[in-house]
C-alpha cells in the first residue's frame, strides 16, 4: 500500500488542478489521460483508477484524523466520531486504532507487515519527551509493536523517508544522506514488499502543497512523487504483488482553496488482486477488508 495524503479526483481544470496545469506521467504513460469528475474511472493494462467515498455520510469536509482510521481500520471513523476530524486521531478512536489496524490483523494472522517510512531523530526523541500527539499510522505501529524505521534503516537501504529522495532531510534537518533518485526510492521500496505480507508507504507532503505551505518546493515535491509512482507501476511484479495506493480525502487536486475538498479520494490498484479491489472499494471503510480478503 502506498498511501497518499489528501489527493482527490478533480475538475479538468487548467489553472487550479495542478495534474492538468503541470502533466502527470503516472497517469498519462499508465492510463494515456488525467482522471476528472466528468471521468473518474480509468482501466488500462490491468491497472484500475477509480474514485473512493471519502464523505462517508457525514457532513463537512473530510479530515485525514478520521479518514486515515476509516482506511487502516475498516470503520466510519466520522460517524463513529460525529464529525470529520483531523489531522490526529480523535482521542476516542485510539482504542479502535489499537485493535483493529490494519498492522494488527496481520501479525494476529501469523504474517509479516512492514512500515517502510524511516524517521528521523527528532521524532524519537518527541516520542521520548512524553508526547503522544501522532498520525494513525505512526500510532498504529506503536501499539502494534510494529518497528519504526531509523536512519540506520535508512542508510542499509531497507526503508526510505516520507519525501523519497532524502533531499529534504538533509536541508531541514541537517543530516548529510546520499541524495537518491524517485526511481530508486521506487526499487528499493518493492524490494522492501517483496519480503513481507503488507508493506505500508506514507507520502504526506501533498497535504502540505494543498494547503499552500511549502510553495517554494512545489515543483520538485511533485516531480518527485511522480517519478517515485510510475517507476512502482512500471517495475513491480504484477503477478507476485498487488498494490494499492489511496488517499484519505480530497485537497491537492483543486489548489483554488486552501481546504480540503468534497472530491472522492484517488485510487489506484494494480498487480495480482488489483480488478478485485477495483470492483469491491467504494468507501475509505472497504479498503483494510479487502486487502485482507485478498492479500493474507
Amino acid at each position: 500500500m502506498i498511501f497518499i495524503d489528501g489527493v482527490g479526483i478533480g475538475k479538468k481544470d487548467y489553472e487550479y488542478n495542478p495534474f492538468f496545469k503541470y502533466g502527470f506521467k503516472t497517469f498519462e504513460n499508465v492510463f494515456g489521460e488525467i482522471p476528472h469528475l466528468e471521468k473518474k474511472i480509468l482501466n488500462k493494462d490491468d491497472v484500475y483508477l477509480f474514485p473512493t467515498d471519502a464523505n462517508l455520510g457525514v457532513e463537512g469536509l473530510p479530515q485525514s484524523g478520521t479518514g486515515q482510521v476509516s482506511i487502516f481500520c475498516g470503520i466510519n471513523a466520522p460517524k463513529f466520531v460525529g464529525k470529520h476530524f483531523g489531522p490526529f486521531p480523535y482521542s476516542t478512536t485510539i482504542p479502535i486504532i489499537e485493535s483493529e489496524n490494519i498492522f494488527k490483523a496481520y501479525k494476529d494472522s501469523g504474517k509479516s507487515a512492514c512500515f517502510a517510512n524511516a524517521y528521523p531523530k527528532v521524532f524519537f526523541d518527541y516520542i521520548k519527551s512524553g508526547k503522544t500527539r501522532l498520525s494513525t499510522t505512526s500510532l498504529s505501529c506503536r501499539l502494534t509493536g510494529i518497528k519504526l524505521n531509523t536512519i540506520k534503516e535508512i542508510r542499509r537501504k531497507t526503508a526510505i523517508t516520507a519525501e523519497i529522495t532524502n533531499e529534504r532531510w538533509n536541508k531541514k534537518l541537517k543530516y548529510q544522506l546520499k541524495v537518491i533518485t524517485p526511481e530508486t526510492a521506487a526499487r528499493r521500496l518493492l524490494k522492501v514488499a517483496y519480503k513481507h505480507d503488507f508493506t505500508m508507504f506514507e507520502f504526506y507532503l501533498t497535504d502540505h502543497l494543498g494547503h499552500g505551505r511549502i510553495a517554494d518546493e512545489f515543483e520538485q515535491i511533485y516531480s518527485n512523487l511522480d517519478g517515485f509512482l510510475l517507476s512502482i507501476l512500471n517495475d513491480m511484479d504484477k503477478d507476485q504483488l498487488t498494490l494499492i495506493i489511496c488517499s484519505d480525502h480530497g485537497n491537492f487536486e483543486d489548489l483554488s482553496v486552501k481546504t480540503h475538498t468534497l472530491n472522492p479520494a484517488l485510487t489506484i490498484t494494480a498487480g495480482k488482486y488489483a480488478k478485485n479491489f477495483a470492483e469491491e472499494i467504494r468507501d475509505l471503510t472497504q479498503i483494510k477488508s479487502t486487502i485482507i480478503k485478498y492479500c493474507t
